[in-house]
């Protein structure tokens, strides 16, 4: 009984932190940006043939009467222009990209596929390499794998992406040739082509995120090990193994769980280095591109949905907390 209304609290302030995002984020496009018609005319344009377009793009009115059209087109849609060249938009729509003449959702939604798998996949690595390195690293407390272990992962979080990206680009693709260079390629088509493909967006953006939840999870694990309740288990005769799994890294977990739910919601939201070096067609891959040609739609689409996908992550970690982690019900009682 006590969850749904919790719920309902985390829902409205889910609302009310979107609608605050989706207010500045379109101010600051208002106000801050370049006029996008003048992009799209080009130098040889006549005022009065900017003004069309500005009209054209319903970008011609007061700030406030444009973001009440905008706030209202997610709901009900909304139409650019008028008469024979009227463009509509249908419901959610936020947005239309000024290069393309594009739905942006849509685009968005095409895109989106690419970057949930380089995403997904490279979490699974990130988790196995880093929660387990972690754990083996707090259990062996000071010995030489705990001291590598902790070097490795310092290294991983130290080295920017683009260049681990190239560096492993040119081993594994131009100096061993072991791998294709990064085409893509469905799933249903070649899974072994698929696989092949984001491998090495999954291993490079894996390096650094398992490095710091190596370093968050051994953290954690110490903490947890030195409190009372495990030493009552202790005292208890427990299997070494119980303790470690069920009463040791269950608790520890819990941070780790806030930061790949940020995590995760942000490579939602495109993981651009990564997928602009690999050339993967994604969302992160869409956002550079739209920044090149000042595509302020699409832009702001972009950055709606990732903060949607972090939003949400917020909720469902947080309902996540009290399956982990005892103590945490125990609190909310």
């Amino acid at each position: 009984m006590t969850v749904l209304p919790y719920l309902g609290k985390r829902l409205l302030a889910a609302l009310i932190t979107l609608l605050a995002v989706v207010f500045f984020t379109f101010a600051v496009f208002f106000w801050l940006t370049p006029d996008p018609a003048s992009s799209i005319c080009g130098e040889t344009c006549t005022p009065d043939q900017i003004d069309a377009i500005r009209h054209q793009l319903g970008i011609d009115q007061p700030f406030l009467e444009q973001f009440w059209t905008f706030l209202t087109g997610i709901f009900v849609g909304r139409t650019y222009g008028s008469g024979a060249s009227a463009i509509h938009c249908a419901a959610p729509c936020i947005g239309h990209s000024f290069q393309s003449g594009a739905d942006v959702l849509h685009t968005i939604v095409q895109r989106m596929p690419v970057s949930i798998t380089v995403a997904a996949g490279a979490a699974v690595l990130w988790l196995l390499v880093g929660v387990s390195g972690g754990m083996i690293s707090a259990v062996r407390k000071g010995t030489w794998w705990d001291k590598g272990a902790m070097m490795v992962a310092l290294a991983g979080i130290s080295l920017p992406n683009y260049f681990v990206a190239l560096v492993l680009q040119y081993l594994l693709v131009v100096k061993l040739q072991w791998l294709p260079f990064p085409a893509l390629v469905p799933f249903g088509e070649d899974p072994v082509a698929w696989f092949e493909t984001y491998l090495m967006p999954w291993i490079v953006l894996a390096l650094m995120y398992a490095s710091m939840y190596a370093r968050l999870t051994r953290t954690n694990m110490l903490d947890t090990l030195g409190e009372n309740f495990m030493r009552t288990a202790r005292a208890k005769g427990l299997a070494r193994r119980p303790i470690l799994f069920r009463h040791a890294l269950r608790p520890s977990l819990t941070p780790v769980v806030t930061l790949l739910g940020m995590d995760l919601a942000t490579l939602l939201g495109g993981a651009l280095i990564t997928e602009t070096v690999f050339g993967l067609s994604g969302i992160g891959k869409l956002a550079y591109d739209a920044i090149g040609t000042n595509d302020q739609p699409v832009i702001m689409g972009v950055t709606l949905v990732a903060a949607f996908a972090v939003v949400l992550a917020n909720i469902v970690v947080d309902l996540t907390y009290s399956i982990l982690d005892p103590r945490v019900r125990v609190g909310a009682r």
